[in-house]
């Protein structure tokens, strides 16, 4: 399955591809936010993409547990500067990381040609309908308010996730720009984390390209006992896992570590 996105060629199954973040936040749980410093966002998704990253994802509201929501017009101003700029400098693709249409529109109107939204089109249906009108990738999330679910786990994520495809599909996204994302962290405690991890094959049977996405994130810091900027080997292991299973892109904060450590686990795919 190819897919052509922001002038790219992505060959699903043929190798993993990286995508660097690029977080325009004060209060990242990672501890990576550059706030409004788009001087700072730049250099940064400049050298992820020497650093070997495939695409950029520039995200302007943080996801964290407990962060506090902030409007549009401040959602906007963090991230069409930078996501302008990096689209017309870094010669790859760049990705709006928002479920909020409006920031969704300006980010494609700044040069985005992915759109991240992780809240699987729950929150803004009508990001299907942007990401079909000017051919964008779009990146579907599992999420949901609270930890408890009615049935399987990967059974429940999977059917909310192939709803999901299905409407993007039905609003004229072709099938291989949808790209699938499990929502490690969200809607979900640490056990529960590491069952999508232990299950990750699974998802293959929804016909899709599958991201995941671990990098520092608490279910590896509660494991370890370590703080999000000391979670690097148990983000790559936790990728290296999921390539094994089949994932097809990983996004992640720590580019370089994260590209050697996928290529090896390609090649042992």
């Amino acid at each position: 399955m190819i897919a052509e996105i922001g002038g790219r060629r992505f060959e699903w199954g043929a190798r993993t591809y990286v995508m660097g973040i690029v977080n325009v936040t004060p209060d990242s749980f990672s501890g990576d936010g550059l706030g409004g410093d788009a001087d700072a966002a730049v250099a940064q998704g400049m050298r992820m993409v020497a650093e070997g990253a495939d695409m950029l994802d520039v995200g302007g509201e943080s996801t964290r547990p407990g962060h506090l929501p902030i409007t549009v017009v401040e959602e906007i101003e963090r991230t069409q500067v930078v996501v302008r700029r990096l689209a017309g400098e870094s010669g790859v693709p760049v990705s709006i990381d928002t479920y909020k249409q409006e920031v969704a529109e300006f980010g494609v109107a700044a040069g985005a040609t992915i759109l991240n939204d992780v809240w699987g089109l729950t929150r803004s249906p009508a990001i299907a309908d942007l990401a079909a009108r000017q051919g964008c990738g779009l990146v579907l999330m599992h999420n949901q308010d609270g930890t408890d679910y009615a049935g399987d786990l990967m059974e429940e994520i999977k059917r909310f996730l192939g709803a999901a495809a299905e409407r993007a599909i039905s609003a004229g996204v072709p099938r291989e720009k949808v790209i699938l994302d499990p929502g490690i962290g969200f809607g979900k405690t640490a056990d529960q984390n590491w069952e999508v991890m232990r299950r990750f094959a699974e998802l293959r049977d929804l016909g899709h390209p599958i991201l995941i996405g671990t990098s520092r994130k608490s279910f590896i810091g509660k494991l370890l006992d370590l703080p999000a900027t000391d979670r690097l080997e148990g983000t790559i292991s936790t990728n290296v896992a999921a390539v094994l299973r089949g994932a097809d892109v990983v996004r992640v904060h720590d580019v370089l570590a994260l590209t050697r450590a996928v290529r090896a686990a390609d090649r042992m795919r």
